[in-house]
């Protein structure tokens, strides 16, 4: 029963580090709330900050792709309990982000600023994006992919369900709905600097490629099912105009 406690009590405090940096993230990439933002720091040299800044993102991604494969979670199992390893995950995770925000170098040129209407416009489009994430992981199981889920059945010394193909709400528009929130979190802003503009470059290319491996993983446990919904529903952009009426009839 004292290893059960431990593993609630270690998803619980991954979920309050995971809460904290989600919460410093909408402050960083808005600019806002926080001591130390995306276009906020020290005075540094332009290669200074781009090496600095591609490692940072390097070492978000490699963690990122690296865990999330079903090998290394087969590996994994030999050496950590299964209800601990999303919880390692979003605590993983969670710090690197905290490390980024700490020691990212802005680089402070100025690309674009948007004033005006067209400038609210972008803000709450960027407010939108976070939104989008949030009530994504709520849609599937926003206690499972924190760890929690697994946590709280172990407590009862149980195993916690495989999760059953679903597409509920957004899934239903888009296959990524929580990518398509990031994607516009980061993009939306009224005033784009370089810094931002790196990242949001790097960080999109890091999502189109890392989606084709976690499609890839999700034929493999979902098959056909899963193929059938690729053919019915876009990955990231929903459909503006919907199918021919014969097209829907086939």
């Amino acid at each position: 029963m004292f290893a059960r406690l431990l593993i609630l009590l270690y998803a619980i405090v991954s979920y309050a580090v995971f809460l904290a940096s989600f919460l410093y993230a909408l402050g960083f990439f808005s600019n806002s709330l926080v001591p130390k933002s995306i276009d906020a720091g020290g005075p540094t040299n332009l290669s200074e900050a781009i090496i600095v800044d591609l490692l940072l993102l390097g070492i978000f991604a490699i963690q990122h792709s690296i865990m999330a494969r079903p090998i290394f979670k087969q590996w994994w199992a030999k050496i950590l309990p299964v209800p601990c390893q999303r919880s390692t995950y979003v605590l993983l995770s969670s710090l690197i982000l905290l490390l980024l925000f700490w020691q990212w170098r802005p680089i402070p040129t100025l690309l674009w600023k948007i004033d005006g209407i067209a400038g609210w416009l972008l803000i709450g489009v960027y407010w939108l994006g976070w939104l989008l994430v949030l009530a994504s992981t709520f849609m599937i199981d926003h206690f499972d992919l924190s760890g929690l889920r697994q946590a709280f059945f172990a407590l009862r010394g149980a195993e916690a369900p495989g999760q059953a193909f679903r597409t509920p709400l957004l899934y239903k528009i888009v296959r990524h709905p929580l990518m398509l929130g990031f994607l516009l979190a980061f993009w939306a802003t009224p005033e784009m600097t370089a810094g931002h503009m790196l990242f949001a470059i790097m960080i999109t290319i890091y999502i189109l490629v890392g989606l084709q491996f976690e499609e890839r993983d999700l034929i493999a446990q979902f098959g056909t099912t899963y193929q059938q919904y690729r053919q019915r529903v876009p990955m990231l952009l929903p459909r503006i105009f919907g199918r021919s009426q014969a097209g829907a009839s086939r």
